[in-house]
């Protein structure tokens, strides 16, 4: 493992967003170069995969050429359930490809091979990454995982696609509202996914977490809502402009709508977060009396900076990096958060991180400065991408403020192999939070053998999401069933 950033900016698994419409460029005219680039071709269907944190993630390139070689076409990431992302804009000459993809602040340059059958380069999204993307006859690559938790219809439920507005900022937040058969009003629970763009089903890896959730409590005869973020499927607005304190907002409107359904008990109306989605439920808690109980699945219990500094860390480890690498990595992560907060100017703030990377290359043993060097190419980029607006927000937010708030019951699971949310420390403090706020209703467990996704794990590793056929194990779904219906019994 390289002793650069890219720890620090896979915080935590993300999905890619939704595309943006085409920019292609303006086609030259030269008869020269026209002929000169009818001699190579890279349209057709390539394929590849980029390795993050020991996860492999496929990539399928569609490309149309152009007589002036001039690139158009889309991208697919199968394992993130993402197809149709528009190449912005894309370029080749001679053996030169280049390919922009704005919606998601991607670029891929690389070489086409004399045989005209790869092109060797790096991907660049915040961190470079090598890609490879050789020719395939395949027009698509299917998720070829089996996922035998993964419902069929017909359901035994009613499913019904909603939509509903967070007034303060005029976004629209679409979403699956299930509701069970029987007497009503339900009970009912809104689903809240974790960083980054995700979709209703909290798709990643060819898992559908929340689609497999919501089948299972709405069978307990209690309804689900589960909905696109912001930017994602059929909600508007903009994720990348937005902070966890917009998500909450987002959350409450959710609860004002069920609110108004004839079907929804509105005494009854409880949250379940994942991840962030779980950093995201005490907070709009302890904004609202209208939410009756919340369950924090891998929620976090200490600031963003320290949930990122022992993530970083066992995240590494388990990849096989060694004690120096990890430890510097931590000092650097630790010297740039600091710019953060006290540098609001983006521009001021890339400069001075620069600086302070051009000083930790130097303190560095002479052994090591040349690896370093070799990072800073993509070094700008990774240095702008912690600088967005969710990463400044979540680096500085304290979850324990808000836990001392929540006054409605509280149930917070962590996997036991957890290396994202380390299990231990955020369930201690979590209790602590809730305690020294005089909550008298919350369970907190540690259910063995389970990962990030409360799937059940060997090592706990980023690396075995996608390998492993569970999508939730059926012991955390039981804990938060049984604790629901507890609850919400009239």
């Amino acid at each position: 493992m390289k002793n650069n950033l890219t720890t620090v900016v896979l915080t935590m698994l993300t999905i890619l967003p939704a595309p943006l419409p085409l920019l292609a460029q303006k086609p030259e005219t030269k008869p020269a170069k026209q002929t000169a680039t009818r001699k190579k071709s890279v349209e057709g269907t390539w394929k590849g995969a980029l390795a993050v944190s020991g996860i492999e993630l496929r990539l399928v390139v569609h490309l149309k050429q152009k007589a002036n070689g001039t690139l158009t076409g889309t991208m697919d990431s199968p394992d993130q359930n993402a197809t149709g992302i528009q190449i912005t804009k894309g370029q080749l000459k001679g053996n030169a490809v280049l390919l922009e993809v704005s919606s998601i602040r991607g670029v891929f340059e690389g070489k086409l091979s004399a045989d005209g059958k790869k092109v060797v380069g790096t991907w660049t999204q915040g961190a470079a990454l090598p890609l490879t993307l050789a020719r395939t006859t395949t027009e698509a690559i299917a998720v070829e995982l089996e996922r035998p938790q993964n419902p069929k219809k017909p359901y035994p439920y009613q499913e019904e696609k909603v939509t509903y507005k967070n007034k303060k900022d005029n976004t629209k937040l679409a979403g699956t509202l299930t509701i069970p058969k029987g007497n009503a009003p339900f009970p009912v629970v809104v689903l809240i996914t974790g960083s980054g763009p995700q979709d209703r089903d909290e798709s990643l890896l060819g898992h559908k977490p929340f689609l497999v959730l919501s089948d299972y409590l709405t069978r307990l005869g209690i309804a689900v809502l589960r909905v696109d973020d912001r930017g994602v499927g059929g909600s508007t607005g903009n994720i990348a402009l937005s902070t966890t304190d917009d998500f909450v907002g987002d959350v409450l409107s959710g609860v004002d709508y069920l609110k108004t359904r004839k079907e929804i008990d509105p005494k009854r109306i409880g949250l379940i977060g994942h991840s962030e989605g779980g950093v995201i439920a005490p907070a709009a808690a302890a904004r609202s009396k209208d939410v009756a109980f919340i369950v924090m699945m891998a929620g976090t219990g200490l600031p963003g900076s320290e949930i990122l500094f022992m993530q970083s860390a066992l995240i590494a480890k388990a990849s096989g990096a060694p004690d120096d690498a990890i430890a510097l990595n931590r000092k650097t992560m630790e010297r740039m958060f600091t710019i953060m907060k006290s540098e609001k100017d983006n521009d001021i703030a890339v400069a001075r991180m620069k600086e302070e990377w051009t000083k930790i290359k130097a303190e560095a043993p002479a052994e090591k400065q040349k690896e370093l060097s070799a990072a800073d190419a993509s070094i700008e980029p990774q240095f702008r991408q912690l600088l967005n607006p969710w990463f400044r927000y979540f680096i500085d937010y304290d979850p324990r403020p808000a836990l001392k708030q929540v006054t409605c019951p509280v149930l917070a699971i962590n996997g036991e192999l957890d290396l994202q949310v380390p299990a231990k420390e955020d369930l201690a403090e979590i209790e602590a939070a809730l305690k020294a706020g005089g909550n008298k209703d919350y369970t907190l467990v540690l259910l063995p053998k389970l990962n990030h996704l409360f799937q059940t794990t060997t090592t706990g590793s980023p690396a075995e999401y996608g390998k492993i056929k569970e999508t939730i194990a059926p012991l955390a779904l039981k804990t938060m069933g049984d604790w629901i219906l507890k609850r919400v019994a009239k």
